[in-house]
């Protein structure tokens, strides 16, 4: 980092290691694997509570105690029922695009019109709040409606009386899920909905920082998810493992993969510099099943770690969340189309608990660009067009 005359601040590429502002929601430890949402461990979380208690510490800063938890779970079982008003128009939202993602965007921008959301700049808190957790609360619902119109089924209306994981795989799938599967949801749902300053997640309050409405930043931040490099690796690691298909060519595949300069979805982080905690943890939970795909994620993750450990000397290059779940969410039922949009399903609310923050900060995101363009200012060419008349 360095500065120049003008008073600039010249920062790495990507910001990367730049501290833009402070935050109480949680941390990534890159260096020491370990990340926390309110200083409780996000892995600890996942293992021992459920999505809304953890839902309820990003929101409101503590875990709920019992009567809390059930007025937390039941508000947001109402919330999970559609309006009539969208519900009626997912179908032709549907008809425009295959990609759920897309679906989302469209539909939580009409729901923000819907709802009568107002720019956070002009909300109180309990105005923001109340946006924050329907926005949390439909997204499931979108999404899994989203999925079986898509596939010429009629959507599954939302059950208020079930938990939001159980209620999501029940609307995606059409069937009461089993308690297996629905925890194993539940577990990547807790472990994946906050992740420090991820591109999403700046890219939501970047907009919260002009005071937009609720369904704008999320808008903003579900467009800046939905690329491969961000949201977009989960199905494409689960690819990775049926190409390979036996655990006797990972080997070769890692090398041919390598050798050709392509990534290996599922593998590095932006962050981690140890293994990242979130995939060992769902690592755990897939051997919860007695499955085929199991044993070869796993012998394959140790095969393309060794290759990788090989072909890239001193860089630590380690499976990522993506990588085991894909490997879960296809277990519990999931398509793999689905596996991006129950990413997105966790990060809603991340998101929003970050907007919420940032909604609290009057000053605008408003960084600078270096120009590199020729030097101004350049004569304006006389005669390309007619002037306008005096």
């Amino acid at each position: 980092m360095s500065t120049n005359p003008t008073g600039f601040i010249t920062v790495p590429k990507g910001l990367a290691k730049v501290v833009v502002t402070d935050t109480e929601l949680g941390d990534v430890r890159g260096d020491e694997g370990f990340f926390h949402y309110r200083q409780y461990s996000a892995v600890e979380l996942a293992e021992k509570v459920g999505f809304e208690q953890a839902w309820h510490l990003l929101f409101h800063g503590h875990l709920p105690d019992d009567e809390e938890l059930a007025a937390f779970t039941a508000a947001a079982g109402r919330l999970r029922v559609l309006p009539d008003a969208l519900a009626d128009l997912l179908p032709a939202i549907c008809a425009t695009t295959t990609d759920s993602l897309q679906v989302l965007r469209t539909a939580l921008s009409a729901w923000g019109g819907i709802a009568g959301l107002r720019p956070l700049y002009d909300c109180d808190e309990d105005e923001k709040l109340a946006a924050a957790l329907a926005s949390v609360a439909i997204t499931p619902t979108i999404l899994a409606a989203a999925h079986r119109l898509h596939r010429g089924l009629e959507p599954v209306p939302a059950d208020p009386g079930l938990g939001h994981a159980e209620d999501y795989l029940r609307m995606v799938t059409g069937q009461l899920p089993a308690a297996r599967d629905a925890r194993a949801v539940e577990q990547y749902l807790v472990a994946t909905m906050d992740h420090g300053f991820n591109a999403s997640t700046f890219t939501a309050r970047v907009i919260a920082s002009t005071g937009a409405d609720l369904a704008a930043c999320l808008v903003g931040a579900i467009g800046s998810f939905s690329g491969p490099l961000h949201g977009g690796a989960p199905s494409r690691a689960l690819e990775a493992l049926d190409e390979i298909g036996m655990l006797d060519r990972a080997d070769g595949w890692v090398r041919d993969r390598i050798g050709s300069g392509a990534r290996i979805m599922g593998f590095g982080h932006a962050v981690y510099r140890t293994r990242d905690p979130r995939s060992e943890m769902l690592k755990a939970v897939a051997r919860g099943w007695d499955d085929p795909l199991v044993d070869l994620a796993v012998g394959v993750e140790d095969a393309i770690e060794a290759a990788l450990a090989d072909l890239k000397p001193g860089r630590e290059l380690h499976a990522n969340v993506e990588f085991y779940a894909g490997v879960v969410m296809k277990l519990a039922g999931l398509d793999p189309t689905m596996f991006t949009p129950t990413f997105c399903v966790a990060r809603a609310v991340g998101w929003t608990a970050n907007v919420l923050e940032q909604s609290r900060d009057p000053k605008i995101i408003r960084p600078a660009a270096r120009y590199v363009g020729p030097p101004p200012p350049q004569p304006v060419p006389t005669g390309t067009r007619t002037p306008l008349p005096a």
